[in-house]
C-alpha cells in the first residue's frame, strides 16, 4: 500500500499562489518514490492553477476541499462533484474537523457527500476525530465509530480500497501545535481499522488511514512508520514547498 501525502491548503493561497507553490513542490520533490503518492486540496479558485502545475508529474493528485451532494441546482456558493472533475481533481475531502466544528456539518450530511462523490467517480478522503473532552471522557472508540458508520452509511460493500481514504484527525491536535504520541495513534488508528473490516470485510484492510494534526518535518517519519498509519493529511506544514517536500520524502 503507497503512502498517501497529502496537503489541505485551506482558505490559504491564492490561484497564483497556489500555482507557484504546487511548482516548487514537483521540483523539490522530483521523481517520487514508489511508495509515495501527493494529493493537493487547494482553495477553489487554485484549482486549474494547482492542476496545471503538477500536470504531468507522476503521482501527483489534486482534490477539492468539499463537495455538495446534487449534480446542479440552486445552491449558493456550492461545487459539485462535476465541477471538480472539470476542474481535473479527482479526489475531495469530506468531513473535515473544521466543516463539522467550525461551520455546523452534521454526520448525516457528510456521509451523504462521501456516498454521493464516490457515486460520481471522485475518489474520497473522509476525515474523522474526536475532540479533546471526548478522549478524556473515554469516548474515543464510540466517537470514531459513529463517524465511520454515518460517514460511509450509503458506500457500497464492496467498494475499491483505492477510491477511499480515512483521515483520523484528533480535533485538538489540528493546528495547535499538539500532536498525538505514537501511543495514541496507534490506539485510534487501530480503532479505525478495526471498524473498517467489520464494515468491508472484503477491503478494509486496504483502505489506507491517514493521520492529520500538527504533521511537521521532524515528527513526519515517526508517524508514517507505525502501524496502519498509510499518509498524512498535513495543514499548516503544507504551505511551503520546502516544509512540504520534506514531508513527502519521509
Amino acid at each position: 500500500m503507497k503512502k498517501l501525502m497529502a496537503a489541505n491548503w485551506k482558505m490559504y493561497k491564492t490561484a497564483d499562489e497556489a500555482r507557484e507553490t504546487a511548482r516548487a513542490l514537483v521540483d523539490k520533490v522530483g521523481s517520487l518514490p514508489q511508495d509515495r503518492e501527493v494529493l493537493i486540496f487547494p482553495p477553489f479558485t487554485a484549482l486549474h492553477g494547482t492542476v496545471e502545475a503538477v500536470k504531468g508529474a507522476a503521482g501527483f493528485n489534486v482534490g477539492g476541499q468539499d463537495v455538495y451532494p446534487a449534480d446542479e441546482g440552486a445552491f449558493t456558493g456550492e461545487i459539485s462533484p462535476a465541477m471538480l472533475a472539470a476542474c481535473g481533481c479527482n479526489w475531495v475531502l469530506t468531513g473535515h474537523s473544521e466543516r463539522r466544528h467550525v461551520l455546523g456539518e452534521s454526520n448525516t450530511f457528510v456521509g451523504q457527500k462521501t456516498a454521493y462523490s464516490l457515486a460520481k467517480g471522485l475518489k474520497v478522503c473522509l476525515c474523522i476525530g474526536e475532540k479533546l473532552e471526548e478522549r478524556e471522557a473515554g469516548k474515543l472508540t464510540a466517537i470514531i465509530h459513529t463517524q465511520l458508520e454515518t460517514g460511509l452509511k450509503d458506500v457500497p460493500a464492496d467498494i475499491s480500497p483505492e477510491v477511499i481514504a480515512i483521515a483520523y484527525e484528533p480535533v485538538w491536535a489540528i493546528g495547535t501545535g499538539k500532536v498525538a504520541g505514537p501511543k495514541e495513534i496507534l490506539e485510534a488508528h487501530a480503532i479505525v481499522r478495526e471498524k473498517l473490516v467489520a464494515m468491508f470485510p472484503a477491503t478494509g484492510a486496504q483502505m489506507p488511514i491517514l493521520y492529520g494534526g500538527s504533521v511537521k518535518p521532524d515528527n513526519a517519519s515517526e508517524i508514517v512508520s507505525l502501524d496502519n498509519v498509510n499518509g498524512v493529511l498535513v495543514g499548516g506544514a503544507s504551505l511551503q514547498a520546502d516544509s512540504f517536500s520534506r514531508i513527502v520524502l519521509a
